[in-house]
């Protein structure tokens, strides 16, 4: 391989750095409104009152738009109760069902202006008690899909001399990218283009023509850079709709964005998470039977659940389990899809619920992994399409030096620092979508590219232009990959680490079949060398058509091409998910080794080394794949040790929505962090054989610091995130 598995720096990273790089609310248009939102107070009730009088009359205003005036707007009728599982529509109705939903919407010609009228508007309630805290409506829950049982746990687990049971809970956490979600919109001879923060392009362009009215064809959706996403824009969010609808109106090209404030209420977030795990097993560590409940919240308004990983059916060989997916209606906007969905929760219960378990049978955690270690799938008895997580775990364990681990609590001390080790194991599904590409060849040795995916920050626009560079046998810099255009061929949402799989799967099957029209080209010629060939005996290289026996058997393109008169040739290609996948399991795996200090008067936790191995098939750049599973560690760091969207039940209010309070990771919280790759050989998953790895590296860190959290102290914590205050005893006066 000339460009896949080597390293290659961002195409896009100069564009970034020098800020020509273009976002949602960046593009410069002439004549330019400015939107501002004005939201909620109250999380439950309805509006009695809503007067945009004065709002109206406030210099710069050009439109109100609220319940008030939108059903004019859109022709709606009054739609009454929504059925279960309707998504948020801001505006169609007086009822409040979450705070911080909108109650209005300021048009102005200058930002100031919006905002300041926004403060005009008067709004009375007539409120209804509302209701936030799971742990206190755990009795209201409700499955989300039919409970399962693998064998029967009830007789194995009563049967158990070593067991245990044990409560986990996670709290509401927000995403948090850097670029706050916006939009910029406008119409032009009937036709909309919006450029908007969004990780699916078709989705938000079909969304936009239903709601106007008009021909798919006749909304442009445009997304070239994402400031970061990690799930938020998988959805369509109301901050999108609103800016289109307020540029119709307006007649001008209108401008919205959240506040960081009204982020955490405007694009979901982590759902709460309550978790019952019971494990037992025989005394060398034989898992014999695992139940795991899983409790998580969903708004009034639209249903949701994350029962679509389910970790503790698909890891270890136990012949019995019983799985529950439930979720409790709260009186919050719905949660949505943040960074390892459903897998990093329900690994926290499962791998701290192991390592637990490792202490009471008195055997090492990491053996007992391996003693449990699945040949197979044991929900389908199927075989891996490739599994190299037994070589994770010994590489990572000789790496970080596991074996020279103390295994009582509070055994292992630097100076006056406690000292600890945790281990804990990560996986995703290796999961391929239909994906559409453009590829054009040109006669100067150069080709462009074009798909409606998205690059929400892994770096999509390098990877597929090493993937095309790869196949077309050219210059990395003669190709020229472009993205984020719903003009463009139809892709996926970059979402769920599938998307170099189903993209780049695209890619290979367009360059195939440039290869096979250019077979025809050459077989056309006289006393061609090619006139017996097939396509899978050539390859293309350094702008030839060539035998891969013999590299003496070569043509140029160019004289391909002009002999044909051709300037370029065009194929257009969807990806589709091989059938053979279905015989087997097809996942990605990864181990996490992890050191902890704790000051035990302080209670003060710092992560100082981090070993991640990960098995994740093909890597395609080693460069942005290692700042993949680094981000996916700090990302682990802040989930375990700071992250929480502390919600005030008394009022159903998010109390910390800013970067002041919301505390994440810093450059000092940060220490020495090693990942680590074990490629696989697999030609099953796809044609490059590669696994989404974008999730997989965050799985199971915060379980492993938790872990080894408590062989420092000898406190299990089993609610995150581990603040000081849950490490520290209180002292007597």
């Amino acid at each position: 391989m000339r460009y896949i598995g080597k390293e290659m720096r961002r195409v896009d990273g100069l564009a970034k750095v020098t800020g020509q790089a273009k976002y949602a609310y960046e593009f410069e248009l002439p004549n330019v409104a400015y939107g501002y939102l004005r939201t909620s107070d109250i999380a439950k009730g309805k509006i009695s009152k809503l007067d945009v009088s004065e709002a109206e009359k406030a210099p710069g205003v050009l439109k109100v738009i609220s319940h008030l005036n939108l059903p004019e707007m859109l022709k709606l009728k009054d739609r009454g109760e929504e059925p279960d599982g309707a998504e948020f529509a801001p505006f169609r109705d007086a009822k409040i069902v979450f705070s911080g939903q909108p109650v209005a919407l300021v048009v102005a010609d200058t930002f100031e202006q919006a905002r300041h009228a926004s403060h005009l508007v008067e709004v009375s309630y007539d409120k209804d008690d509302s209701k936030t805290d799971i742990t206190k409506m755990l009795d209201q829950a409700k499955p989300t899909k039919e409970n399962k049982d693998r064998g029967d746990f009830d007789k194995a687990f009563g049967d158990a001399e070593i067991k245990i049971e044990e409560e986990y809970q996670i709290p509401m956490e927000h995403h948090n990218p850097i670029e706050l979600h916006g939009s910029t919109a406008f119409w032009k001879d009937g036709k909309l283009t919006i450029f908007d923060k969004t990780q699916n392009v078709y989705q938000l362009r079909d969304r936009l023509a239903d709601m106007f009215g008009v021909a798919k064809d006749k909304v442009e959706v445009i997304a070239l850079f994402v400031g970061g996403a990690f799930g938020s824009c998988l959805n369509v969010h109301f901050h999108s709709t609103l800016a289109a609808l307020a540029a119709r109106e307006v007649n001008r090209p209108v401008r919205l964005c959240y506040t960081r404030r009204q982020n955490f209420t405007g694009s979901g977030y982590r759902p709460e998470t309550w978790q019952k795990f019971a494990a037992s097993a025989d005394k060398d560590g034989k898992l014999t039977a695992m139940s795991h409940r899983v409790v998580i919240n969903r708004s009034s308004y639209e249903d949701y659940s994350e029962d679509f990983v389910q970790v503790s059916r698909l890891i270890y060989n136990c012949p019995n389990v019983r799985t529950t997916y439930e979720n409790v209606v709260t009186d919050l906007q719905t949660p949505t899809p943040m960074r390892a969905p459903g897998a990093v929760s329900q690994m926290f219960a499962l791998e701290c619920g192991l390592d637990e378990l490792s202490y009471a049978v008195g055997i090492d955690p990491l053996e007992l992994r391996l003693v449990n270690y699945a040949e197979k799938d044991p929900e389908t008895g199927k075989p891996f399409s490739s599994k190299a997580l037994r070589e994770c775990y010994k590489l990572g364990a000789d790496r970080f030096g596991w074996k020279d681990r103390k295994p009582e609590p509070r055994s292992m001390k630097d100076g006056d620092l406690l000292v600890g080790w945790g281990v804990a194991t990560g996986v995703w599904p290796a999961m391929q979508q239909k994906a559409g590409v453009h590829l054009v060849l040109k006669s100067d040795g150069t080709a462009h590219v074009t798909s409606a995916t998205t690059d929400i920050g892994p770096g999509t626009y390098t990877t597929m232009t090493i993937i095309a560079a790869e196949y077309l046998g050219l210059e990395a810099d003669h190709v020229r990959f472009e993205l984020g255009d719903s003009s463009y061929p139809k892709a996926p949402a970059q979402g769920g680490s599938w998307t170099t799989a189903s993209v780049g799967s695209a890619i290979v099957g367009a360059s195939m079949a440039i290869k096979g029209k250019l077979l025809d080209l050459a077989k056309k010629q006289d006393k061609s060398p090619f006139a017996d060939s097939k396509p899978d005996d050539l390859v293309l290289a350094e702008g030839h058509l060539r035998s891969k026996s013999d590299e003496k058997q070569s043509i140029p393109i160019s004289k391909l091409m002009e002999d044909a008169g051709l300037k370029e040739i065009g194929e257009t290609h969807e990806s589709e998910v091989s059938p053979e996948r279905k015989k087997y399991a097809t996942m990605a795996h990864g181990a996490q080794f992890v050191e902890v200090k704790v000051d035990p008067d302080l209670g003060i936790v710092t992560v100082t080394r981090v070993i991640e191995v990960t098995a994740c098939g093909k890597i395609m750049n080693p460069k942005t794949s290692h700042s993949q599973e680094i981000g996916g560690v700090v990302w682990g760091i802040g989930m375990a040790l700071e992250e929480k969207s502390a919600v005030d039940h008394r009022y159903g209010r998010i109390m910390n929505a800013s970067l002041a309070e919301y505390h994440v990771p810093v450059h000092a919280d940060i220490h020495h962090i090693e990942t680590l790759f074990v490629e696989e050989d697999d030609k099953i998953v796809n044609p490059l054989g590669v696994k989404g790895m974008g999730e997989l590296g965050l799985v199971g860190i915060p379980a492993a610091i938790a872990n080894a959290v408590y062989h420092a102290t000898g406190i299990r914590v089993r609610e995150l995130p581990i603040t000081p205050d849950k490490l520290v005893a209180p002292r007597k006066a």
